[in-house]
């Protein structure tokens, strides 16, 4: 026999349920939100760390991330953790992935949503909240998986030490430079990293930064240029010790400095 189909309740209706409705017969979990600000600095992948300063994992590094408030997006929660502990407001983000392993949290349940952005070195060194033990700390990004994978990733000190992370953050930070890896062949990467003209030499350490091996300057160069993503400018670099090299540009790109 065929169902009937259903309905539309009515607004009266609705406003009944939702009066009745016992959101206690279901466990909340927690939400979080945490944001990796990866650069390149140096020949270097480098990220935002914050050294927490209360337990849980006191004394550890973590990217910097909050509670989401009962009345915040989750866009909202994560420009309010960049403001307060970094120091940044108004930067584009790109959401990640949502890590929710049932014990990635001592405390208790808690889900967390993770954002990821490039942003330049300069900016961010000049954007650290003075009250805060937020340093620029460099990633171990050679990776441990096959191909682009890159495993989880390790906080390095001036020194070369690793630095303990706290939580799942090394696994966060593994899945960014995964993303980063993966969106090289077909995204222009390097433009969050890089002046609006750029010579190649410029393009191929970034992208050497991020895949963490040398590529062969005269292949590189071919496939960039067959690709279609750049554009040669007319000019050239100005006051430098050597050939002036030709400036390109990326094509169809907006800078979000």
């Amino acid at each position: 026999m065929a169902k009937k189909p259903f309905t539309t309740a009515s607004t009266t209706d609705e406003q009944a349920f939702l009066a009745g409705y016992d959101a206690s017969q279901f466990p909340h979990p927690s939400l979080t939100v945490d944001v990796a600000l990866v650069t390149a600095d140096g020949g270097k992948l480098k990220a935002v760390l914050v050294q927490r300063e209360q337990h849980p994992a006191r004394g550890k590094w973590a990217l910097p991330g909050t509670f989401v408030g009962i009345r915040e997006s989750l866009d909202e929660a994560a420009q309010r953790a960049l403001q307060t502990k970094v120091g940044i407001s108004r930067i584009f983000l790109e959401q990640l992935y949502t890590f929710g392993q049932p014990d990635r949290d001592p405390r208790t349940r808690v889900v967390s949503v993770a954002y990821y952005a490039l942003v330049d070195p300069g900016k961010l060194t000049k954007g650290f909240a003075a009250d805060q033990r937020t340093q620029l700390i460099e990633l171990s990004a050679k990776g441990t998986g096959k191909g682009q994978a890159a495993g989880p990733v390790h906080g390095l000190d001036e020194q070369g030490k690793r630095l303990p992370l706290a939580f799942d953050h090394g696994d966060i930070l593994g899945m960014v430079v995964e993303r980063l890896r993966g969106k090289l062949d077909y995204a222009p990467i390097g433009f969050e990293l890089l002046p609006k003209k750029f010579t190649l030499r410029q393009l191929q350490d970034i992208h050497e930064t991020i895949l963490g091996r040398k590529l062969n300057k005269d292949s590189f160069r071919r496939r960039l240029i067959a690709s279609g993503r750049i554009a040669a400018t007319g000019e050239h670099e100005q006051a430098v010790g050597h050939r002036p090299a030709e400036l390109y540009r990326f094509k169809g790109t907006q800078q979000r400095h």
